[in-house]
């Protein structure tokens, strides 16, 4: 009987740590590291060795469906599911037999002392998932870990590690009690509300903060994470790119760029880059050749002080970066749910936005700001629904004509072809015909009846863009500067010349102010 599968989520607290817990705490998740890479070689081993079988290449030479139904689905072919299945049991290579495999590596050796079963189970079971999507093709083949960069065991059920509320909050680890460290005055309620619900089970992290080591841990909860901020029903289109996003709801449109407020140091990290590795050829060069190219086969390197701080001052630049990516997508993601919990949306390959944008999809994350209000959209008892751009085709759309027009990425601005309507910019419009549009088609009738409500509020959202922070009057526009005894070549062009100039300026600084194409 399959489990039932029901809501949760993370809440994750600080836990307060003595030296002799810290100490104790960092071998036991050694212990897990040497259960995890002992569990992946064993699994690499059984994938390879149920490969070379003949059952497996029968298997994969038969077809993977039988035909297409009326419905157009495909009809899957149990018999090659089932040998699938019968060679796996045969070579071992299943989640049970990997677990009791590593139980035994456990009861062999010291680690015994240091690891129970549940943890020793879900450290086993984490290595082979890593393998089992390595086989079904879905990522890379797995690495074994150093105990350095294996940081997070989690438990079972409640046992071995859980959480109890009384005496204190804290989670108690085989031993080990580690307090909680609570946010005392919980203005917002969110603590209360988490820490009341059912613990499925816990998970320990350990992470260096400020060149510190310091212990947390994440409550897997039952039940639906609570609400903090305002909500909203409604519909919203939204438009996103690799660096900005546009936003239309019923009372309001945005235009703004994804984490403004993240800035990556690119000229300080490739200084330390290249310090590091001038660093690593001095201190290691029996492992490069006379060319400079690094020797195949197994190395032994030697890191100096040097070099570990400047490998700790990067780490903590991109964890400082990655902390505020992660609360720009969320302040972006409960503003877009004020608007409207029904969000319409392109969908785009954000894996071609890494190939393409590459630097600006590292500062942005557009794809995990999207999976943020997808997730918040759902909690919030609505969703993201997600538009097929080969059939409505947003950014080639003139609902004036009705026509398609391919135009390029450069071009910000979509003017219409009717040539009395003024020009919107091309993401804001993109959003507003992604609110008018079914899953698969463009609904051009509702976007004729809704362009007289709707077009005000992109004139508005593209006004903001020429509002400075200080909110006071922009400055005067670039107009020629008279040096005392020195008259300016261009004193003899008129004030309405450059006014005409000015104003163009500002027009074409509207579209091109947040340009699809990252600035980098």
């Amino acid at each position: 009987m399959p489990r039932t599968v029901t809501p949760s989520f993370v809440a994750e607290f600080e836990i307060r740590t003595s030296a002799a817990d810290e100490r104790e705490a960092g071998i036991r998740l050694r212990a897990q590291c040497n259960i995890f890479n002992a569990s992946l070689g064993e699994s690499l081993r059984r994938l390879k060795l149920m490969r070379e079988g003949k059952d497996w290449q029968r298997a994969r030479a038969m077809p993977k469906s039988l035909g297409v139904t009326e419905k157009g689905r495909r009809v899957p072919n149990q018999e090659r599911a089932e040998l699938f299945r019968a060679t796996q049991q045969k070579c071992g290579f299943t989640s049970a037999s990997i677990q009791k495999f590593a139980e035994g590596c456990r009861d062999a050796c010291w680690i015994g002392e240091h690891a129970a079963s549940h943890d020793t189970q879900t450290s086993s079971l984490r290595a082979f998932k890593a393998v089992q999507q390595y086989a079904f093709g879905n990522r890379g083949k797995p690495r074994f870990r150093s105990h350095r960069r294996f940081n997070s065991v989690e438990g079972k059920a409640d046992a071995v590690i859980r959480y109890r509320a009384e005496p204190v909050p804290a989670v108690h680890w085989n031993g080990l009690v580690l307090p909680l460290r609570l946010d005392r005055k919980d203005r917002r309620g969110w603590q209360e509300q988490a820490l009341a619900c059912r613990t499925k089970y816990v998970r320990i992290l350990r992470r260096t903060v400020k060149g510190r080591v310091r212990w947390f841990c994440q409550l897997v909860q039952a039940g639906e994470a609570p609400l903090i901020h305002p909500v909203r029903e409604g519909l919203v289109g939204l438009d996103a790119g690799p660096s900005t996003i546009a936003v239309l709801g019923e009372t309001d449109a945005v235009l703004e760029q994804f984490c403004p407020g993240v800035v990556q140091p690119w000229q300080e990290s490739r200084r330390l880059l290249r310090s590091m590795d001038r660093s690593r050829r001095a201190t290691n060069p029996e492992n490069y050749h006379p060319d400079g190219t690094v020797k195949r086969g197994s190395k032994r390197w030697v890191r100096s002080e040097r070099y570990k701080a400047r490998q700790r001052k990067l780490a903590e630049t991109e964890r400082k970066l990655a902390a505020r990516r992660k609360q720009a997508h969320g302040g972006l993601a409960n503003r877009i749910l004020a608007m409207g919990t029904t969000i319409k949306s392109e969908k785009l390959s954000y894996r071609s936005f890494q190939k393409n944008f590459g630097r600006s999809v590292k500062i942005r994350a557009p794809g995990m700001q999207m999976e943020v209000i997808r997730r918040k959209a759902e909690r919030a008892g609505g969703g993201l629904v997600d538009i097929n751009p080969r059939t409505t085709r947003l950014s080639q759309f003139d609902h004036t004509t009705g026509e398609y027009v391919k135009k390029p990425l450069s071009q910000r601005m979509h003017v219409f072809a009717d040539g009395q309507t003024e020009p919107v910019q091309r993401d804001l419009y993109s959003a507003f015909l992604a609110a008018c549009c079914a899953p698969d088609s463009l609904d051009i009738r509702r976007v004729r009846e809704t362009w007289p409500t709707a077009e005000p509020l992109l004139r508005r959202a593209m006004s903001r863009l020429l509002q400075p922070a200080s909110g006071k009057a922009p400055g005067r526009p670039h107009a020629p500067c008279v040096r005392a005894g020195r008259p300016s070549k261009g004193i003899g062009r008129s004030c309405e010349a450059t006014n005409v100039v000015a104003q163009a300026r500002v027009v074409e600084s509207i579209g091109n102010g947040t340009p699809r194409t990252p600035l980098l």
